[in-house]
């Protein structure tokens, strides 16, 4: 298989920590791709037309994206211990949708910084973005603690590297403030081999 990535991408950190977490990470070749949301890319539009990174290239089929996609299919490869099928499964979802949309929100303030001119930047839109990411995290704390606490899963990991992201992006926000129980939650999550590998980069 190959996958078409970018080592400073959360979303493909979250595909990168599943490979590693279900033993599949030398499955995988890692072709690296440049792309932005201006700059669609030759190489990767073959494989996804939206030109977004991760795709999955398989040995069995047409090439995959998304990486909610690409983990549920890691995972079924691997024989499903990362995914709920039970009751617990809506809620395990949820998590791993609100995290996403954290990250979602944080990746588009970086590309308001770098792509639009400076003339051409809107501050209100950019701290609307922070207002999704911050609400987000008042969530974890408030309402998902039990869940992180639980049996690893996708919802721990989709957290685990949105929270990574706003380390590596947005560390002058301080997400960490008054969410004691996330940080602690996050500085053990951080710890795992996985994680260590797959430090974002760029």
């Amino acid at each position: 298989m190959k996958l078409y990535q970018s080592p400073a991408s959360p979303f493909v950190r979250k595909v990168l920590v599943v490979l590693h977490e279900t033993g599949q990470i030398a499955d995988v070749e890692l072709v690296p791709v440049k792309v932005t949301a201006t700059a669609p890319s030759d190489q990767l539009i073959p494989k996804n037309p939206l030109s977004k990174i991760p795709a999955l290239e398989r040995e069995d089929g047409p090439a995959i994206y998304d990486s909610r996609v690409i983990c549920a299919y890691l995972d079924d490869r691997s024989g499903g211990r990362l995914y709920h099928t039970g009751a617990g499964r809506w809620d395990q979802l949820t998590l791993e949708a609100t995290a996403d949309g954290l990250t979602e929100a944080a990746v588009l303030m970086v590309y308001e910084g770098r792509i639009r001119p400076d003339d051409m930047q809107y501050a209100p839109w950019v701290e609307a973005q922070w207002g999704k990411v911050d609400r987000a995290l008042t969530a974890l704390e408030d309402r998902w603690m039990p869940h992180l606490h639980g049996a690893l899963d996708i919802g721990q990991i989709a957290v685990g590297c949105a929270l990574g992201y706003l380390d590596f992006r947005h560390a002058d926000r301080n997400w960490r403030e008054g969410r004691p129980a996330l940080d602690a939650w996050y500085e053990t999550f951080a710890a795992r081999a996985s994680m260590v590998a797959t430090q974002p980069q760029g």
